[in-house]
């Protein structure tokens, strides 16, 4: 009988062993948008966002842990001017035709309860990767109504300068501090 309970036991630790396994999250490009905006002159705030992100994020909801590694087409701008999407894709601004893309690969989650508040990484963008903290304004992880797998969602967002990536012309006229938010979903890859 101390045999079967052992073995129960250790059935029972495996078990939640492997239902609290990391679980690897695509991400759904449908429903994820980065966007910037910037102080213009001091006239207004401009809004722009991408329109074609990839990538994945792993979370680890019973260990209290993840990783994020996030791809922006950056020359998918929108600033809502066909003219301004091909100014600001540019040598001076995000030079697109040398450097196509921008990523963020996260080095550290960190939670507090069940959640994450934010993710530190490396954000490149021109060539030029830096440091940066995204704060998490909200967090969702649950199964996909629709597509009955797990899924998840954040926002988050922070605050670079631009000239610190070369793209800092007409500084400080066009603001140099740029805040980036991201609104991401994604599915499990199972």
């Amino acid at each position: 009988m101390k045999k079967l309970a052992a073995a129960l036991a250790f059935a029972s630790v495996a078990t939640g062993s492997a239902l609290a396994a990391p679980v690897t999250y695509n991400v759904d490009a449908n429903h994820t948008f980065p966007r910037f905006s910037y102080v213009h002159f001091g006239y207004s705030t401009q809004l722009s966002s991408f329109s074609k992100t990839s990538g994945k994020v792993v979370f680890d909801a019973e260990a209290k842990t993840g990783s994020v590694d996030i791809e922006i087409d950056m020359t998918s701008v929108n600033t809502g001017s066909v003219d301004f999407n091909g100014h600001i894709q540019g040598e001076d601004f995000l030079d697109t035709a040398k450097f196509p893309k921008a990523t963020f690969k996260s080095s550290k989650v960190v939670f507090e309860g069940d959640k994450p508040k934010s993710i530190e990484g490396n954000l490149t963008i021109k060539g030029v990767t830096k440091a940066v903290t995204l704060t998490v304004t909200g967090f969702q992880a649950m199964p996909h109504p629709m597509m009955k797998k797990p899924a998840l969602g954040a926002n988050a967002f922070t605050t670079i300068k631009r000239t610190e990536f070369n793209a800092g012309k007409y500084a400080p006229y066009v603001g140099d501090e740029v805040r980036i938010d991201i609104s991401i979903e994604a599915v499990a890859a199972q």
